[in-house]
């Protein structure tokens, strides 16, 4: 029946059931497993699931490298838990915030062999739930009685969460703005069911040329709070400011805090940062690579709108290359050097030195 939810659908159940402690079946093939979110679990949930067995911790082999632990493949690193361990412990190998005060973590125990895949596949499932990824993980042969029983979230899965970058334009008005009187504002909810992302357009800019245009990650402290701890305030409003001296451009404001981490790991980075580790270390010692974004979202809202050729404000080569892998041809990359100071200096100098930023 068209009634039942599809798998995209059931992703966006499993991420909310995740984010609220509630644990979720992933099954591949013959194999099915129970798999909680390191960050939400709760004590009840964690001794009930060992009455299922012995649950493995899954963490991303960026955070095993931090911890010393062996990760036996490239997808994710497997820690058994001692007999004695509760949350407490599992919260301790799944969040860094104290390392340096308890760096002696170990030893761990790592499983080797087997097949790992449902396991990357639930640290994925986290990483898009904007959780830590580190999840608690059980093999289970009754799965269709326990889901039924507990009414937990199921979901079938192939080699790869599969990612819906589908939008629909849900509304679009007109919006006079401070740089110009012409602009409109364009929402987009994607169908995964995660947050909606915007366009502002400005001006009646011609889909037959390239358009001055700007992806711009929504940064709360940054766009908002007016934070001095990065660029990104000071590109946003300069990139609505040339667009207005133009009289035409489009501003693609995604909601992908963080590097697409979200607001809460972003400011456990930050806190890490404050210990003394730089930007990309900091995402590292969380579970993440460098940048967890994904710039195909504004490919294809530039597509819904009309656009195939830009002018793309960005000092990112990387968001030049996914547009053009992504259909969007891009005719000149501008550039974007502004809000520099002394509390983001060193956060600059790691985008140039590390993520290859040219500043």
């Amino acid at each position: 029946m068209t009634l039942a939810p599809n798998q995209t659908e059931l992703l966006a159940r499993a991420r909310a059931d995740l984010r609220m402690g509630v644990p979720v079946m992933l099954t591949r093939g013959a194999r099915t497993v129970l798999v909680a979110a390191a960050e939400t679990l709760s004590s009840g949930r964690l001794a009930d699931m060992r009455t299922l067995g012995a649950p493995v911790l899954a963490i991303t082999p960026r955070r095993a490298d931090t911890l010393k632990a062996r990760a036996y493949s490239d997808q994710v690193a497997r820690i058994e838990l001692p007999r004695d361990a509760g949350c407490d412990w599992v919260a301790s190998v799944a969040d860094p915030a104290d390392d340096l005060t308890h760096p002696m973590k170990g030893p761990f125990r790592t499983v080797r062999g087997g097949n790992d895949t449902l396991e990357a596949l639930s640290i994925a499932l986290c990483k898009t739930a904007r959780l830590l990824p580190a999840t608690l993980v059980i093999d289970v042969s009754n799965a269709r009685e326990i889901a039924s029983q507990d009414n937990l979230t199921t979901i079938s899965l192939d080699d790869a969460i599969v990612d819906d970058l589908s939008l629909s334009s849900v509304i679009h008005a007109r919006l006079p703005l401070s740089v110009s009187d012409a602009g409109r504002l364009h929402i987009f909810r994607p169908n995964d069911g995660s947050e909606e992302h915007y366009a502002v357009e400005i001006g009646r800019p011609s889909r037959d040329e390239p358009v001055l245009a700007r992806l711009h990650s929504a940064c709360f402290t940054g766009d908002v709070l007016g934070s001095l701890k990065c660029d990104c305030g000071p590109q946003l409003h300069t990139a609505l400011a040339r667009m207005g001296e133009e009289g035409r451009g489009i501003l693609l404001y995604l909601n992908q805090e963080g590097r697409g981490i979200g607001l809460a790991n972003k400011m456990r980075a930050y806190s890490l940062q404050d210990q003394g580790f730089d930007t990309v270390e900091a995402n590292h010692r969380l579970g993440f690579e460098d940048d967890e974004r994904d710039f195909r979202i504004g490919s294809e809202i530039l597509k819904s709108l009309g656009f195939s050729s830009v002018r793309l404000m960005t000092n990112n080569p990387r968001k030049v290359a996914m547009m053009e892998g992504a259909g969007i041809h891009v005719a000149e990359r501008v550039p974007l050097k502004v809000g520099k100071g002394t509390h983001n200096a060193d956060y600059l100098a790691t985008k140039a030195a590390k993520s290859g930023h040219l500043l």
